[in-house]
Order: structure tokens, then C-alpha cells, then sequence
């Protein structure tokens, strides 16, 4: 209660606004101030955060690599027989420094998985059998150099990774595997990432995308499992690379930067925590407040005395109206003060003296009225407070028919058709003494023919401040376009009967994305077989094309959409393949529509689908067909260069197919075909390639083989198709293979001269008795 009456005061009112007008402008300048300098600070927090994880992850995908390929340029050099790198091992391992410095420990492993030398020797690992670890089997498997998963090594169960790299004697046969050791807890380069620090608190960590933490630069574990609460580790697990917010121990907010290495399935994590990063901004806060509240002290008692001052003229002048209104004053108040009171004054003096000349002219304006409402176009009445008709356009006239003598002094109401009369007796009684205006759609009585006309009315009361002096009533005749509204309504009704048994589904939207029509089949699309109208579109479906999401924004800006093929999803979960169309009404405005038509483009496409099988496959064995083996053959060709070991083409003919039909029938040679085709692909490798070239002729692309493996398989294939056989009417039907076989070289010019090669190959097995494989060597380089 004192506030209130404190603030009836204007110049309580105006110092309560200048106060308010500090606090709410200091208030912007400090949201605004703190949303710039937070976006500007959260961008050099992030860039930085960026910029060590990428340093810190290129920098160990150089060292890594640097070991890496250090370590297998020296297992080149020991080329020797097998039994030489037994004796010479302990020799081998003290004579390389540099492999010494670069890890924890060096060792050399026989081919069978055990250790026959190490550095250093106090490690006391030589004779451990190590054929059991990941490392050895994928090295010597796969033969090419590894750097492993974190394992806990032999060596008092220290966490480690080890780089191997195969070791070969002149023949390329397999004899050993060159390995180096790096404890992940140690004097060495792991332990300087993690001890990279970002401000204070922040810290970078090392992990691998299976989930285990190599280093932890907060905690300093290692050889732990990943935090899969922490949703930025578990997206950089599945190969996400980028910037995130995260929460951290203890609910810690923080920003997380990850890259992924290059080198190896692990990634690096840049973690600066936001309380630290966004430290700067509270403190600048904390200044600003205060300043304020100095400034809101000083200025209050300064604006109180200044308005005090300004306000004096206006008191006074307020005393002179109000003696001029009880008649004690009768010369013009004093014009004075300020520009706003002065006016107040000239305005106050001139209303006084204008108000006679008003009440003298109320007369003529009354004559001018009924003047005016001659000519109008719509029907006006007017009535006495009992509503009595006191007056009466022609226009109103022309409506119901009847003349205006004969409506004089009748009541309104009694013109109103009987049905509608009830209702709109309350109506407007109700709105006349609520003193608002009555509004309303009935049907009038016309007496000239004898039909009703419907009609939209409106009353207003007519008063002043003493009394009412009645209403004035305007009518206009909507007979004409009911009717119209009534044909439209038939037409929307036909429409909407002819979209509701539509397959395609067609609905309109407005600019929010709210569903303003929508047919059955539409709503089948959205997962709303009950009705869909209402609900917002965009939230109901997501809609993506080649890998991108459309959203409403893209479709309220593009143009229209002419078969847009498209995946859509609804919220029920369900997919559908669809061919998509969009059309704008009314774009720019108020009333800015999008139409969706929306077909079921599932058949078409897996059709498509159909037709690019068939292209590449052979439609007897489901083996690729020549023309995607070529494609195969040159992409492996231009790849040659690159491999340390040679990829091999295997060309395969079978030996007395022909009698196989001739005897069993083509339905036993396509069976016997069918069953030729699962065992080479049961053979080979899933990188590897298997195509039928035509007839019984097949071909196998082996990338990173090596001839004595190659060899070997399609010594494992001939074996096995010798052995295939097929029982018809009591006989025994089978064949065998001719096998070529040839390495491939960047010398080579193209895939023709390649399979020339493996083509004599064949030849000469089927010269040589048939059922052979036969290597053909490359030709010498000039």
C-alpha cells in the first residue's frame, strides 16, 4: 500500500524510471557484453583446445611412424637363411643403436614365436614363447608390419605396445619377426603427450578406439577402460574427430577436442575444463555489478531533485483548471513552464473556448448524417432506447422491401425472422449493456415476396456522458454469399474425396511446419493412421537425400521440388523409400502454404538395385562377371607399386567340362558350375577377388599375396576340384583345373598383358597332362 502511493506521485514515477531505465540498459549492455565476449573467448578456448589435440596427435603419428618404418627398413637388412639368423641374433639386436633409443626394448622372435634375442638383456625375456600374443599371430599371418593393441607385457606386467615387422630370407620365405617395445608408463615419448597441459587444469589423454585408455594426463593411468558415461569418448570410439562440450569428474563441465590418428586406430582428447577457460568473463561480471549499483546511489536523489523542480508548473496548473471548471475562475489559466505544460495550458484554453461552438453545430451535424446515410451502400437504422425505429436508409429499405413509413416507431426486434428471434434478443441485450458492440447473423423477414434474407448486422449505443439516446444499427445483406460459401463447401467436399483415395499422400503445411490438411495416405506415411492434421510435419518425419537431413528451413527457402528421391522416416519408426514433390502457395505471404506430394518409390528402386547386380555379376554363380573383374584387375594394377608384397592373378581352366554336359546334361553342369563357384569362394581371402570369366573359365585376383602363398592356395583349389564330385543315374561326373598363375608389376602396361601371362600359364598346364598349376615368372626388365 505505501509503494502505491508512493508511485501515485509522477515524479516518484518518473525518478522509479530512470532507475529502471539504468538497471534494464545495464542489464542488455551485460547480457549482450557477456554473449560476445563468452562466443569470442569460447572460440579461442576452442581453437586452442583444437590446435594442441592436432599437435599432439600429429606429432605422435610422426614418432610412431618414424619407429615404424625404421623398424622395417632394418628388417630388410636381415635377409639371411634361417639358421644364420638364429646363430647371429644376440649380434643383430647389441649392433642397432638407433632401434635401442627410439624403444623400451628390442627383440627377435623365430618364426615360430619364440624369443631368441633381446635388449636389454636384464629384460631376461629370451626363450619366452610369445606365439600366443595378437601381435605375432597378425605379423606373421598377415606379413607386413604391425603396431599392436595395448597389451600388460612379461616384463613385471608393465603396460606396453609393440611394433613388429616380418623378417625374410632370400627366398621371401618367412623366418622371424623384428619387434620393438614402448612402455606406456616410462621415460619416453607417451609419457611427454600426457604430460602436455592446457592452462591450469586442462590436460590431453591418449585411447584406443577399442576403448582402452593408453594415457591419461589428469589421472596418469594407463592400460584403463574408456569412460563410456563421457558421450565425446564414446563418438570418438566410433571415429568421430571434432569439438565438443562434455562433462567430465564430478559432473565438471569442459571442452573436449578429439583427432583421430592416422597411424593407428587410436585418437587423442584435448580437455580444458569450462569453469577455468570461462574465468575471465565471472570476474568482468562481478566489476560490472558493482559499478551499477555506485551509479543507481548517486543518480536517484539527483533525478528526484530535478523532476521536483520541473514539476512545480504543472501542480499549479492543475489548481486553475479545476477552479475554472466549478465556474470560480473565468479568464484563461496561466500558460507557463515547461513546453509540454505550456502546451497542456494553450490546449485547455482553446477546448474551452471551441466546446460552445461544438454545442452550437450538434444540430447541423445531425442533419448532415441523415444526409450522408442517404447515399450509403448498406442498410443503417437507428432506434430510441426503447428500439423503437426512429430512422431508416433507403438501402435498408431496398432490403426487406418495405418503405421507411411504415417501419416508423416499430420495434427492430419484430423484424427478425421468428426462429432466430429468441437468441438474438439475449445477444443483444446483453452486448448493449456490457456498452459493447452486438454482432450478429440472422434472417430478416422480407414482406415484398415473401422470402428471408440473411443478414449481417452490427448495433452500437448511442450516449452521452448524461444518457443513452439509443443505437444505430448497420445491415448488410449476405444472402448471395452464403449461397456461394455453400457451392465452395460442396467443391472442397468433392476434393477432399477424390485426395482421400489417392495412393500418393498429399498434405499442406503452413510456415511453422502444423499440418493444415492432410489425405489418409499421407497420414499412413507419417505413422498417423488415426489423423494428422495439427501436428507439426517436420516433427513427425525426418527426410534425408544422399546423406543430408532437409530441414523445414531448406524447404521454406528453396524453390519448388520436383522428385526428390528421398528416405523417408516417421516416428513410428518406419522407412520409407519415397519420391518426394513440394510446391509453395502464396510464398511472401501471410498466408504462405507448402504442399507435399509424397509416392511410394520402393519398387523402383529395387529395380535399380536389380539391374546393377546384374551388371557386375554372372547370374548363373553370383561370381562377379568379366567386366567388373577388369575394373578389379586395373584398380589392383595401379596399386602394384605401392605393396611390398607382390600381388598375384590366378586364372583358372577346367579340364573336361565339355563331356560333363554332353553326358550328364546342362542342368548337371550349371549344378556342378554352382558348386566350383562356393569352393573358390570358401578358398579365398575376403579382399580377394572371384569372377567368372565365361564357360569354365574363372579368374581370382590376389592382392598382397606372394607367389608362395598363391601357389599354395591354388594348389589348395585344384586339390579340391579334383575332388568335386557329382552322382547322376549311377555315374560319376567331375573335372579337374589348369591353374596359371603370374605376379603383377608396376612394368606392366595394362590388365591384357597380365593375363596373357596367366593365360600361358594354362596353356602349358593343359600341354603338360591337365590338372596342374603352372607359375609363369615376370619377363626380365631391359
Amino acid at each position: 500500500m505505501l509503494i502505491k502511493r508512493w508511485l501515485a506521485s509522477l515524479v516518484n514515477r518518473a525518478v522509479a524510471f530512470v532507475v529502471l531505465a539504468i538497471v534494464l540498459a545495464a542489464i542488455i549492455v551485460a547480457v549482450v557484453s557477456s554473449v560476445v565476449s563468452r562466443s569470442e573467448l569460447e572460440a579461442q578456448t576452442r581453437e586452442q583446445v583444437e590446435t594442441i589435440a592436432e599437435l599432439v596427435a600429429g606429432d605422435l603419428d610422426v614418432r610412431l611412424q618414424q619407429r615404424r618404418d625404421t623398424l622395417t627398413h632394418v628388417a630388410e637388412g636381415f635377409t639371411m637363411d634361417e639358421q644364420v639368423f638364429r646363430d647371429r641374433a644376440r649380434l643383430l639386436v647389441k649392433r642397432e643403436i638407433a632401434l635401442q633409443h627410439m624403444f623400451d626394448g628390442v627383440y627377435l622372435f623365430d618364426a615360430s614365436g619364440k624369443v631368441i634375442a633381446e635388449y636389454p638383456e636384464s629384460y631376461r625375456q629370451t626363450g619366452l614363447d610369445i606365439s600366443g600374443r595378437d601381435y605375432f599371430r597378425q605379423t606373421s599371418s598377415q606379413l607386413t608390419s604391425v603396431i599392436s593393441e595395448p597389451y600388460v607385457s612379461n616384463y613385471r606386467d608393465r603396460p606396453a605396445i609393440m611394433m613388429t615387422a616380418p623378417i625374410f630370407d632370400h627366398n621371401q620365405r618367412f623366418i622371424g619377426v623384428l619387434g620393438g617395445t614402448v612402455f606406456l608408463a616410462g621415460d619416453n615419448f607417451m609419457e611427454d603427450m600426457s604430460n602436455v597441459r592446457i592452462g591450469k587444469t586442462g590436460y590431453v589423454s591418449i585411447a584406443t578406439r577399442s576403448g582402452i585408455t593408453l594415457a591419461h594426463g589428469r589421472t596418469g593411468e594407463s592400460m584403463v577402460p574408456v569412460r563410456l558415461e563421457n558421450q565425446g569418448l564414446k563418438s570418438a570410439m566410433a571415429g568421430f574427430e571434432g569439438t565438443v562440450h562434455t562433462t567430465i569428474k564430478e559432473d565438471t563441465n569442459a571442452i573436449m577436442s578429439v583427432r583421430q590418428m592416422s597411424q593407428v586406430p587410436w585418437f587423442v582428447t584435448a580437455v580444458w575444463p569450462a569453469r577455468e577457460a570461462y574465468a575471465p568473463i565471472s570476474r568482468l561480471t562481478d566489476s560490472f555489478v558493482q559499478v551499477l549499483l555506485i551509479v543507481i546511489l548517486v543518480m536517484a536523489p539527483l533525478a528526484l531533485l530535478v523532476f521536483r523542480r520541473l514539476m512545480a508548473p504543472l501542480r499549479k496548473l492543475g489548481f486553475q483548471i479545476s477552479e475554472r471548471h466549478l465556474g470560480i475562475r473565468t479568464e484563461p489559466v496561466d500558460i507557463a513552464g515547461g513546453t509540454e505544460i505550456r502546451q497542456v495550458a494553450e490546449t485547455f484554453n482553446t477546448v474551452m473556448e471551441e466546446r460552445d461552438e461544438v454545442l452550437a453545430s450538434l444540430a447541423e451535424r445531425e442533419a448532415f448524417f441523415r444526409s450522408l446515410t442517404q447515399s450509403a451502400p448498406i442498410g443503417i437504422i437507428q432506434t430510441d432506447v426503447l428500439g423503437r425505429i426512429e430512422f431508416v436508409n433507403p438501402a435498408f429499405e431496398r432490403i426487406i422491401g418495405v418503405d421507411s413509413s411504415d417501419l416508423q416507431h416499430a420495434p427492430l426486434i419484430e423484424g427478425v425472422y421468428e426462429e432466430d428471434r429468441a437468441g438474438t434478443v439475449e445477444a443483444r441485450k446483453e452486448a448493449l449493456r456490457s456498452k459493447t458492440v452486438f454482432r450478429g447473423r440472422f434472417r430478416l423477414k422480407s414482406r415484398s415476396d415473401r422470402q428471408l434474407v440473411w443478414a449481417d448486422v452490427m448495433t452500437a449505443v448511442i450516449e452521452t456522458e448524461e444518457r443513452s439516446l439509443g443505437t444505430i444499427t448497420v445491415v448488410r445483406d449476405i444472402t448471395h454469399e452464403l449461397e456461394i460459401e455453400a457451392e465452395l463447401a460442396e467443391e472442397q467436399q468433392r476434393a477432399d474425396s477424390i485426395l482421400g483415395v489417392l495412393q500418393e499422400g498429399v498434405l499442406m503445411v503452413d510456415v511453422d511446419g502444423i499440418i493444415r490438411y492432410a489425405n489418409d495416405a499421407a497420414c499412413g506415411f507419417l505413422g498417423q493412421a488415426g489423423g494428422c492434421e495439427q501436428q507439426n510435419f517436420f516433427q513427425l518425419v525426418s527426410i534425408e537425400n544422399e546423406n543430408r537431413r532437409w530441414e523445414a528451413d531448406e524447404f521454406l527457402r528453396s524453390a519448388d521440388v520436383d522428385s526428390l528421391y528421398a528416405t523417408l522416416r516417421n516416428s513410428a519408426g518406419r522407412t520409407f523409400d519415397v519420391d518426394l514433390t513440394m510446391l509453395h502457395l502464396r510464398r511472401g505471404r501471410h498466408n504462405h502454404r507448402l504442399v507435399f506430394v509424397i509416392r511410394d518409390d520402393s519398387e523402383r528402386r529395387r529395380e535399380e538395385e536389380r539391374l546393377s547386380w546384374e551388371a557386375t555379376h554372372d547370374s548363373l554363380t553370383g561370381l562377379l562377371n568379366r567386366r567388373a573383374f577388369n575394373s578389379s584387375l586395373v584398380k589392383c594394377l595401379t596399386e602394384a607399386n605401392k605393396a611390398t608384397v607382390a600381388s598375384i592373378l590366378m586364372l583358372i581352366d577346367l579340364d573336361y567340362f565339355k563331356p560333363v554336359n554332353d553326358e550328364g546334361g546342362h542342368l548337371l553342369g550349371d549344378d556342378l558350375l554352382g558348386r566350383l563357384s562356393d569352393l573358390l569362394r570358401t578358398s579365398v581371402r575376403q579382399s580377394d577377388t572371384v569372377a567368372r570369366l565365361g564357360g569354365d573359365e574363372f579368374g581370382i585376383i590376389l592382392p598382397a599375396c606372394g607367389m608362395e602363398r598363391a601357389a599354395q592356395l591354388a594348389e589348395t583349389i585344384r586339390t579340391g576340384i579334383e575332388s568335386l564330385r557329382l552322382e547322376q543315374d549311377g555315374k560319376s561326373f567331375g573335372v579337374t583345373a589348369s591353374i596359371g598363375l603370374t605376379e603383377m608389376c608396376d612394368a606392366d602396361s595394362g590388365p591384357r598383358e597380365v593375363v596373357a601371362r596367366a593365360d600361358e600359364g594354362t596353356y602349358a598346364a593343359k600341354a603338360q597332362g591337365r590338372n596342374q598349376v603352372v607359375t609363369v615368372p615376370l619377363p626380365p626388365r631391359h
